[in-house]
C-alpha cells in the first residue's frame, strides 16, 4: 500500500511533489524536540504524502488531534478525535491555548478571511507554531485559492499576533513553486537553546545575478536569458 501510494505522488508534476518533499524534510527536522498536545489544524487526512502520515513525525507527543471543515473542501470526516473548526469563525474558547503545537500545512492560501485564521491559529496555541504556505504556485483547487505570502508578510503577521518568528526558510529549486517553511514561538527564553534563530532572506543557491538572489528567483528562471548572458560574457571575453 505504501509503494503505491509513493508510486501515485512520484506522478505529480514536480512543480507540486518538490516543494512538499522539501516541506516534510524540514519538519522532520524539528518534529522530535516537540512534546505535549500537538494539532494539525485543516489536516485533511493528515497524510504527507509520501506514503506517511504527519502525526508520525512528532514521536514525543502527548496527544495528536486534527481539524477539518466542510467536506466540499476535503474537509470534515467525522473521524476519531478530529475537531469541526472553521478558521474564518471567532476560535471557540475551549480551543484558546489548548494546544502545546499548532501545525498548519499549505491551507491558509485557501481561506479568504487569511489575517483572522492566522490570528485564530496563534490563539489556539500555548508556544508553538508551525506554517506552511506557498509563496509561487499556481492557482488550484476548485474550493477556493486566494492568497500568496511572502517571507516578510510571514513575519508581519507573526509580529502582529504577538509571536516571534524563530526560523524561516524557503526552498530555491528551479522551476517549481516555493513554499515558505516557518517557525514560531511564544516562548522565547525556551526555544533559545534548542532551536536554531534562521530567517532565511535570500536563496545561496540563486542562478540569477547577485542582486537578484529574493526568495523565489530560481522558480522563475528564464533559461534563454541566462543563455544571452553567457553568451555575452564569451563574446566580452574573446573580443
Amino acid at each position: 500500500m505504501k509503494n503505491s501510494i509513493n508510486l501515485k505522488f512520484l506522478m505529480i508534476d514536480r512543480r507540486f511533489r518538490i516543494p512538499r518533499i522539501w516541506s516534510n524534510h524540514e519538519l522532520k527536522k524539528f518534529a522530535h524536540l516537540f512534546e505535549g498536545d500537538i494539532v494539525n489544524v485543516s489536516g485533511w487526512q493528515d497524510k504527507d504524502k509520501e506514503g506517511d502520515e504527519y502525526k508520525n513525525y512528532f514521536k514525543n507527543k502527548k496527544s495528536y488531534t486534527i481539524t477539518n471543515y466542510k467536506p466540499e473542501a476535503c474537509g470534515y470526516q467525522g473521524m476519531d478525535g478530529e475537531l469541526f473548526l472553521n478558521l474564518e469563525d471567532d476560535l471557540p474558547e475551549e480551543l484558546v491555548n489548548k494546544f502545546d503545537l499548532v501545525f498548519n500545512h499549505t491551507v491558509l492560501e485557501h481561506v479568504f478571511e487569511i489575517e483572522k485564521a492566522f490570528q485564530n491559529l496563534c490563539l489556539m496555541s500555548k508556544d508553538v507554531i508551525i506554517i506552511v504556505i506557498p509563496f509561487l504556485q499556481e492557482m488550484h483547487t476548485s474550493y477556493g485559492d486566494f492568497w500568496r505570502m511572502t517571507p516578510l508578510a510571514l513575519k508581519r503577521m507573526f509580529d502582529k499576533n504577538n509571536c516571534h518568528l524563530q526560523y524561516l526558510t524557503f526552498n530555491g529549486h528551479r522551476n517549481a513553486s516555493v513554499y515558505l517553511f516557518a517557525i514560531a514561538v511564544k516562548d522565547r527564553n525556551k526555544w533559545e537553546n534548542i532551536l536554531p534563530s534562521f530567517i532565511q532572506e535570500k536563496e545561496p543557491d540563486a542562478y540569477e545575478q547577485e542582486n537578484e538572489k529574493q526568495a523565489g528567483c530560481n522558480a522563475v528562471y528564464n533559461r534563454w536569458y541566462k543563455a544571452l548572458q553567457l553568451f555575452g560574457r564569451i563574446f566580452l571575453r574573446n573580443k
